[in-house]
């Protein structure tokens, strides 16, 4: 399964590079103009175009892209025009804080989840079965950046407990640990928060189905206790479709990750996104871009990968 994800990966890798430079080619934003900013307007046109000679984006679009490629295979990644460094350089800075913060918000996102899902099927029809579900459909229709700046203004602003953004105090000489976790907290929990109603509601209807099954019945008539049954019966079974589930919502949590990062300032690969297409920065958004697609793709074959190992009936069935 492993071997045929990642031949399938090839041809999927070429098809989202070409599409980046059909899409830059029909762009109507001039990336030497952009990197010149005010200055193009009294900037001379010899000098624009030396620019785009060194760019190398005078050239044929097809001619541009098997260089780049070329130099990809190679390990060259390209200079970021608008952050002035080699594009490895701004990843490998970048990349350790993205996912410091998204795999926190993953953990807290299946744990609140997890519970919260559990207790509204154990209490199907209470109050606090509506409340979670309701709550879980109002927090699916808020946007990801209106939930940051609501948190900001709340804990922020309002309340003064924690910082807006940023990595570490304007104050700070250098990168402490306490003051990372305070500046991770909202962040991290706006992410997870974020990403939690599809996973809520998930476990819920699961649950409610399995505790119907017979087994859960013959669990309780052996005279175990409804909190075993729950979480090492129900809960347990009714989790194995989620695995691959989870590897479906990766898309989603990289376009989040991208406006938490950019709402609270978070130095991280996918704010340098948002930087790079404001900018025009293609070299740099282009890898970037390449990089969602592989945690697309890699998130994908972990999920399957897991769910495989979790349940060897797809094994012997040859679903796999």
């Amino acid at each position: 399964m492993a071997a045929w994800r990642l031949a399938f990966a090839v041809p999927l890798l070429l098809a989202v590079t070409a599409g980046m430079f059909a899409l830059a080619q029909a762009s109507p934003f001039d990336p030497v103009r952009q990197y010149l900013g005010d200055r193009a307007v009294v900037t001379d046109p010899a000098v624009v175009e030396r620019i785009r000679a060194n760019w190398g984006i005078d050239r044929p679009v097809l001619e541009q892209y098997a260089t780049w490629l070329g130099n990809l295979l190679r390990g060259d990644l390209g200079d970021s025009r608008s952050l002035h460094l080699p594009v490895a350089q701004v990843i490998a800075e970048r990349l350790p804080w993205t996912l410091l913060a998204t795999s926190a918000a993953i953990v807290l996102m299946l744990a609140g989840s997890l519970v919260a899902g559990a207790l509204a099927a154990w209490r199907r029809g209470s109050w606090l079965d509506r409340v979670i579900v309701g709550g879980a459909f109002a927090n699916e229709a808020a946007p990801v950046f209106w939930l940051g700046l609501l948190a900001i203004w709340v804990f922020a602003v309002k309340l003064a407990w924690l910082p807006a953004g940023g990595l570490t105090d304007a104050a700070s000489t250098a990168v402490e640990v306490g003051d990372v976790a305070a500046h991770m907290v909202l962040p991290v929990t706006v992410l997870a928060v974020s990403q939690s109603s599809w996973l809520v509601l998930y476990v819920r209807e699961s649950v409610v189905g399995t505790l119907r099954e017979d087994f859960v019945t013959g669990a309780r008539a052996r005279g175990l206790r409804e909190r075993t049954v729950l979480v090492r019966h129900a809960l347990r079974s009714a989790l194995l479709p989620f695995l691959t589930l989870l590897g479906a919502r990766v898309p989603e949590l990289v376009t989040g990750a991208i406006l938490v990062e950019t709402v609270f300032s978070w130095p991280g690969v996918a704010s340098a996104s948002v930087h790079a297409a404001l900018s025009a920065d293609f070299p740099l958004l282009a890898a970037l871009t390449l990089l969602g697609t592989l945690a697309v793709v890699g998130g994908n074959l972990l999920a399957d990968a897991a769910y495989t190992v979790a349940d060897p009936r797809v094994r012997v069935l040859g679903v796999g």
